[in-house]
């Protein structure tokens, strides 16, 4: 689902107006909370890169900035969807297991940054992942992990467009 050419000012960021969508993710706290204007609607523990801050290729650290929603993948995919490449490969993926796997839904981010304007072509995503039990802690390799039902709702409520901010 790519970024729609009009959007409900209501209900996306790029409008800029009062009721806008927001997602504000702390590496410090570990927390994405999703504003409406300055209204918390909703906050979940996240797993950020266990390599550290940076925006450099190769480098699998979280990027810091100003992003928006690309790109959304997964509409209706069961919970455990796994995705390669941005597709479900059909596997429902459990929990556990040493390889961490992308699952149930994919935010792409782009960044409105120069600093982090290679953001999307890292393929850095907010995503479902296999090791829940690490949400909380630093653990990924650059995107932004949640727990697959924080995801679904997270996904649900946001359009393509959202402005999202990643503070260290």
């Amino acid at each position: 689902m790519k970024l729609p050419e009009d959007t409900d000012s209501d209900q996306s960021a790029i409008s800029g107006g009062p009721h806008a969508w927001r997602v504000v993710i702390s590496v410090p706290d570990q927390r994405l909370r999703l504003l409406r204007g300055n209204i918390l609607e909703a906050e979940y523990p996240v797993s950020t890169s266990r390599f550290g801050l940076g925006s450099e290729p190769g480098s699998y650290k979280t990027p810091l900035g100003r992003f928006r929603i690309f790109e959304k993948f997964g509409d209706a995919a069961p919970v455990g969807a796994a995705f390669v490449e941005r597709r479900q490969t059909g596997e429902i993926v459990e929990q556990g297991g040493e390889l961490d796997r992308i699952l149930t839904r994919i935010l792409w981010l782009d960044g409105c940054d120069p600093g982090n304007a290679n953001t999307r072509d890292r393929y850095i995503y907010l995503h479902g992942t296999n090791q829940e039990n690490a949400i909380g802690t630093p653990a990924s390799h650059g995107c932004i992990r949640l727990r697959s039902q924080d995801l679904v709702d997270l996904y649900d409520r946001i359009p393509c467009g959202t402005d999202v901010e990643i503070v260290g």
